[in-house]
Order: structure tokens, then C-alpha cells, then sequence
């Protein structure tokens, strides 16, 4: 495996002096950003397949051990404060629980009995999404988890830095991440963890704008969970709207902090208006505020869902 084996260039950098070792460190971590860029039309094509199941009710599923575990339980859990993504929704699958979030649990990687239980007893199906995320591309209890969950028919994403490994071969949706051997050999939370984390990041956050938690670059869907988040949600509505304070507030208070709602109100919905646009428009705000000006909630007005989404990269819910 190329993230296992020693390199040549690296055999003395004990050696080095410092400023060696950090010039040698930081062109690895630009180099493990670039080799992110090949996988783009992959990543696309993952993320048109995930907004399809999305759009529905299914859940969004990361799997993983060690630091691929928790680079993917950073990447998931940051989705709720930012785009509001229901936390009913997200499920992170990590080798050893929450402990192995602060400490070492090597050995769990191994407990791939662990990892079937854990699909059965949360009862992953075919309207999940599964990310995958191993450096090595063969780790057991990641693979055990991709398997059991393809098995119960969710949608699979496979994240590694090794080609033709188990986890890229069995995903519905692979990404192979070229990042090679690593300056200190196996250390994967070097660049094959830095290329991760951009992919991930790239793969989510896609998605979400796909799924309109984004509007005009903006996070509409922010959660108001303390003074700075409160201020931004006042600063977004009143960039998209152009009202004054109070009237944002006000807005923003009758619609329970709810950006997209008080854009709607300050259009002159009612608030139950509101979100019947919001809902026939799959949430993306564009399309409710297009709505306004015909019948705000006509029957015939078209609805977004998973049975008239797209999964043509490029065609995405259009």
C-alpha cells in the first residue's frame, strides 16, 4: 500500500534541520490537496446520488476508525450548526464510540461483528446514505459498516487513498484519493488525512447547496444557537432583503429564526404560506420566492422531492 510504504526521500529527515522538515511537511500537504482535484468528477457524481436519497428522509451515515473516523465525525457533525441539517438525520459510525474520539482505540478498527450490529440496531436502509472514509481502503470495521449498509440497499461512498482497495471496489460511488507514501511512513493523518478532509469537505457542502442551504453564497439555514449566530442570521436577512433591523427582527421572530421563512414574510406570506412554498420548493429559497407573484400556493405548483430529483451530474434537482 503506497500510505504504508517507507519513502526513499523521506529515510533521513530525522536528520534534517528544522526548517527542512517543515519546507518537506508543507509540500506534502499541498501536494495531498492537489490530488484532490482529479476526483472532482467523482465527488459530483457522489454528491448527485446522495441528494437524490436526501431530498427524501434518509439519513446521512459516516463510517470510520482512527483519524479517517474522526476527520468523517468532524465533517458530518459540523453540518448541523451550518446548514441546519437535522441531527435526526445524521448518524457517525466510529470504531470504539465516542471515546475514540480523544484517545487511541486501534483494536476496534478489527470489530467488524461491532459494525454489522451497529447497521442492524440504527436499521440503515435503502433510503440512507453511507460515507465510507479509510486511508488504507481495507480497514474491517469500515468495511464491515459500507458492506451491511449496501447490503440493506442505502447508497454507498467510498473514501481512500489506496487504488483497487475493498472499500473503492464495493462503494456505489468511489473516490480514490492519489495521495502516495506519507514523509513519515503509515502516518496517514499527514496528507492522506489533509486529502480527505478537503474531500469531504467538498462532497458535503455540495450537497447542501444542492439541497438549497445556500442561497446567493449565503447559509440561510444557519442555526441561531448563540449572540454571534443570532447577528449573523440578522446580517443575512437583511443583505437578501434589504429591510431595516426591526423589520428583519421582527420577521425573524414571528418565523422562529427561520432565515428562509422570514424572507418569505417580508415578501407578504403568512407564515403557514411560507412554508407550504418552501416545502413544494424541495427548501431552496430561489425557487419559493419565484413562486410569488402567481398564486403563492397553488395546487399545481411544482414539488421537489427524491421521486423527480435528478441524478445526472450536472442536472442536479433542476
Amino acid at each position: 500500500m503506497e500510505t504504508e510504504r517507507a519513502s526513499p526521500r523521506y529515510s533521513d529527515i530525522d536528520l534534517w534541520e528544522p526548517v527542512d522538515i517543515l519546507h518537506a511537511l508543507i509540500e506534502g500537504q499541498m501536494a495531498a490537496v492537489a490530488a484532490v482535484r482529479p476526483t472532482l468528477p467523482a465527488i459530483e457524481q457522489a454528491a448527485a446520488a446522495m441528494e437524490v436519497r436526501l431530498r427524501g428522509d434518509g439519513r446521512l451515515i459516516y463510517a470510520g476508525a482512527g483519524t479517517s473516523g474522526r476527520l468523517a465525525v468532524q465533517d458530518g457533525a459540523e453540518l448541523i450548526p451550518t446548514f441546519n441539517w437535522p441531527q435526526e438525520r445524521l448518524l457517525l459510525l466510529m470504531a470504539g464510540g465516542k471515546d475514540a474520539l480523544i484517545r487511541s482505540a486501534e483494536g476496534a478498527e478489527d470489530e467488524t461483528g461491532h459494525a454489522a450490529r451497529l447497521a442492524q440496531q440504527h436499521c440503515i436502509g435503502a433510503a440512507d446514505v453511507l460515507i465510507a472514509v479509510a486511508a488504507s481502503g481495507t480497514t474491517p470495521f469500515t468495511l464491515a459498516c459500507l458492506r451491511e449498509a449496501k447490503g440493506r440497499g442505502a447508497l454507498t461512498v467510498g473514501i481512500a487513498n489506496n487504488r483497487d482497495t475493498p472499500i473503492l471496489q464495493e462503494a456505489d460511488c468511489p473516490i480514490w484519493l492519489d495521495t502516495g507514501p506519507e514523509p513519515i511512513a503509515g502516518s496517514t493523518r499527514m496528507k492522506a488525512g489533509t486529502a480527505q478532509r478537503v474531500a469531504l469537505n467538498l462532497l458535503s457542502t455540495l450537497v447542501m447547496i444542492r439541497l438549497g442551504r445556500v442561497h446567493e453564497g449565503l447559509m440561510v439555514d444557519v442555526q441561531a444557537m448563540n449572540a454571534k449566530l443570532t447577528e449573523r442570521g440578522e446580517k443575512i436577512l437583511r443583505r437578501l432583503s434589504g429591510r431595516s433591523g426591526d423589520e428583519v427582527r421582527s420577521a425573524l421572530r414571528r418565523a422562529g429564526g427561520n432565515i428562509k421563512v422570514a424572507m418569505l414574510l417580508l415578501q407578504g406570506c403568512d407564515a403557514e404560506e411560507a412554508a407550504s412554498l418552501l416545502k413544494r420548493a424541495g427548501g431552496r429559497l430561489r425557487m419559493a420566492l419565484q413562486f410569488i407573484g402567481g398564486a403563492h400556493v397553488a395546487d399545481d405548483l411544482p414539488r421537489i422531492d427524491a421521486g423527480t430529483a435528478s441524478a445526472v451530474p450536472g442536472k442536479v434537482g433542476k
